[in-house]
């Protein structure tokens, strides 16, 4: 088995990237998935944000007001570190038992948003950054995700610098191209972790 950590900033183009590698057969463990899961209503994770933040987080129908916690968390540092404290163990622990329910050959990748910012390059066999420009990351934020400007910033201030992203990257993957070019950047790339997976 090969464990692939991937990672890019806000914007950058990871979940599409995620998509493709599942097409050619990538065995999927998505850390923003499952940090839902671990704060669902009823939840351990969801007590714990509630503890730390205040019923406010809450919506009406008692699940996480993940807008609400987002505007408190990415405007502090401090209480972002909080939520980090929360909800990274418990992500950790359900990404650590799905990957150990791969198949022996497989390429497991973990989609992780905040590998750079959280020092969790060491637990990958490889890393892989999806990258784009500051530019194109606002614009896709703004006009397809439908953020204003200040949120998209304050995100985009919130993750590691794309210098540091690459820096622990095996891998680039450049994300200010055409879908066609991205799709055979990834194609190349897939060819090289199948590789990797069959000799580990």
């Amino acid at each position: 088995m090969l464990s692939v950590g991937l990672t890019g900033g806000i914007g950058a183009g990871k979940s599409e990237v995620s998509r493709l590698f599942v097409e050619h057969g990538a065995v999927l463990i998505d850390a923003d998935r499952i940090a839902r899961e671990v704060v669902a209503p009823g939840t351990p994770g969801l007590a714990a944000v509630v503890d730390a933040f205040g019923p406010d987080v809450l919506a009406g129908d008692g699940s996480l007001d993940r807008p609400k916690l987002g505007s408190i968390v990415f405007a502090d540092p401090d209480k972002l570190a909080v939520l980090n404290s929360i909800v990274h163990p418990l992500v950790g622990a359900r990404s650590r038992e799905l990957e150990e329910s791969a198949a022996e050959d497989a390429v497991v990748v973990h989609d992780v948003p905040l590998l750079a910012e959280n020092g969790l390059a060491p637990l990958y066999d490889l890393v892989i950054v999806v990258d784009a420009a500051p530019e194109t990351q606002l614009d896709r934020l703004v006009r397809l995700r439908g953020m204003t400007e200040e949120d998209a910033r304050a995100r985009m201030a919130a993750q590691a610098t794309r210098e540091k992203r690459r820096e622990i990257a095996d891998v680039v993957i450049d994300n200010d191209v055409p879908l066609e070019e991205l799709r055979q950047r990834v194609d190349q790339v897939w060819d090289d972790l199948v590789r990797r997976a069959r000799s580990a």
